[in-house]
């Protein structure tokens, strides 16, 4: 593997970017990631930081890593979550750009090289290309994508763009501009002091995304360059925690501190911060009732008044729900959001 390795990496330069790679019981999936990494067609420089996973992960990277110029293995004490594990790989980096892959994806040999040229010549800080989306039994089908079904060149994102796609009902779906991959220009992170949020584990990158856009960077979408999204089941995304939430609706009232906001930014950062909080709330009164702490159910009703309809709603929505499924009829179709 070394010597596929070295002639693939470029040997004979300087790592042109950094590919970060955090891992958490990835062992499955591990191999497949940063293989695709290091067989990247320009010097890249690959980083695995294992975050105190507890199953063969962290051996696994060890072995993967030996020998291989460029690559090399972080290990996090205790599970601190993929915030900080990039960051701690960012931090240790080099490379004048910054690319992250999830351990359970996989990026086609070209993609960094495509990308790098067109981030290079055009001065983009943050440039991101239209994910495929597959599944374990195709994992290189380009059917689905993320954003785009067609090819459509290249849109520049604007702040209050890229916040309203990543509201439910955006495109139909949830959040798909929170799930892209760009490429980052390391030295306007460095400039801005901008790093993941370690407190976050649900839209950390969305986060850090609208920090960028919120500091003047300019972030392109492209059409598929080869990342290979690899759909789970069970992600956090998928199953939010209520703490989960409430960082999020943190990091939406930090972002609308930011004293240079335009008009159509604030107003897209306070229809996304409505929307998590009626998502937060409703987790808070779930737990509420497990709890059967009575203070708190009693609390949820201070909420603003959308608030307060959206959680009235939900309760109407579960008591229709358990009377259908009491008289037999089913549960038949629930809202989304």
């Amino acid at each position: 593997m070394a010597a596929l390795s070295e002639s693939r990496q470029g040997g004979d330069g300087a790592a042109r970017a950094t590919i970060v790679i955090a891992a958490f019981n990835a062992e499955a999936t591990l191999e497949r990631a940063f293989m695709s990494a290091i067989e990247q067609s320009v010097p890249v420089e690959t980083i695995v930081v294992d975050d105190a996973s507890l199953d063969g992960t962290a051996t696994l990277a060890d072995r993967l890593c030996r020998g291989v110029p460029g690559a090399r293995v972080l290990r996090q004490l205790q599970n601190a979550g993929p915030a900080a594990a990039r960051n701690r790989a960012i931090d240790a980096s080099s490379a004048p750009w910054i690319a992250v892959l999830d351990a359970d994806d996989h990026m086609a040999p070209d993609r960094i090289a495509r990308l790098l040229d067109e981030a290079e010549r055009e001065g983009i800080d943050l440039l991101a290309d239209d994910l495929y989306r597959v599944r374990e039994d195709r994992l290189h089908a380009t059917e689905d994508r993320l954003w785009s079904r067609q090819d459509f060149g290249h849109i520049d994102v604007s702040l209050a763009e890229f916040v309203t796609a990543n509201m439910h009902g955006a495109r139909g779906q949830r959040g798909e501009m929170g799930f892209i991959k760009p490429l980052m220009r390391r030295q306007f992170l460095q400039e801005h002091g901008l790093r993941y949020d370690e407190g976050m584990r649900l839209g950390e990158d969305y986060f850090l995304y609208a920090q960028a856009l919120a500091a003047g960077a300019r972030l392109r979408l492209v059409d598929p360059k080869g990342y290979f999204a690899v759909q789970r089941s069970g992600s956090l995304s998928a199953a939010h925690r209520t703490e989960d939430l409430g960082a999020l609706l943190a990091a939406d009232q930090a972002l609308l501190q930011h004293p240079k906001l335009a008009r159509a930014a604030r107003l897209a950062l306070r229809r996304h911060s409505m929307q998590t909080r009626k998502e937060w709330a409703w987790r808070r009164l779930i737990d509420a009732v497990k709890a059967r702490d009575l203070p708190a159910m009693a609390a949820m009703w201070r909420e603003p008044p959308a608030v307060f309809a959206s959680l009235a709603g939900k309760l109407g929505e579960q008591a229709w729900l358990r009377g259908c499924h009491r008289l037999g009829f089913g549960a038949g179709p629930r809202r989304q959001g």
